[in-house]
């Protein structure tokens, strides 16, 4: 069976929200700070078990999946047609669109991965020889944003798709007129 533009735009839209979805749940859950417990001539950070480290890896994973699936969908061969990519760039559209994802992609990825690796590092170097160390977390808001632009980089890989189809369209000159007709040529009626 055979992928469709439809099939894909889904996979696409569903591995989308996920990153999402995960990005957001994770800056809700990622602590404020943590209990810093001073020792002898140390100060340890205890911090709150959390999820954050795990749904931000979480979120970066379903955004590159989604990435993959919306580069991959633009090139595929539907019905059996190979279209060239340099047709498909010459389509302005097509070009600014799928130029905007993969900066939004990238600016995405970038925005999840900094606080999840910066807590992951809090919370596995935590012992500070410093004696008025206090116990920060990432940055706030970071995450939230990062999701968002995850989501807005999964809706920018769709426009490309439908433009993608637009450029099909116009390269293989189908239309939806062909069904009526059955040769491309307007019906002509006889009184």
């Amino acid at each position: 069976m055979a992928v469709t533009m439809k099939q894909m735009s889904i996979i696409i839209s569903t591995l989308g929200v996920l990153s999402f979805i995960f990005g957001v749940i994770a800056e809700n859950k990622k602590p404020a700070a943590g209990t810093p417990i001073t020792g002898t001539n140390v100060v340890i950070c205890k911090y709150p078990s959390d999820p954050t480290v795990i749904l931000g890896y979480l979120s970066v994973a379903f955004l590159a999946v989604s990435t993959f699936a919306g580069y991959y969908s633009l090139f595929y061969p539907y019905q059996g047609k190979s279209i060239p990519q340099t047709a498909l760039f010459k389509n302005t559209g097509f070009f600014v669109f799928f130029t905007i994802a993969l900066g939004t992609t990238g600016l995405a990825a970038a925005m999840l991965l900094w606080p999840t690796v910066t807590e992951q590092l809090h919370q596995s170097r935590n012992v500070h020889h410093n004696l008025e160390r206090e116990c920060p977390t990432a940055k706030t808001g970071i995450l939230g944003g990062g999701a968002f632009l995850s989501l807005d980089s999964c809706l920018f890989w769709l426009v490309a798709l439908m433009l993608a189809d637009n450029a099909r369209v116009d390269y293989f000159g189908e239309s939806d007129d062909k069904v009526a007709g059955g040769s491309g040529e307007p019906i002509k009626a006889t009184v």
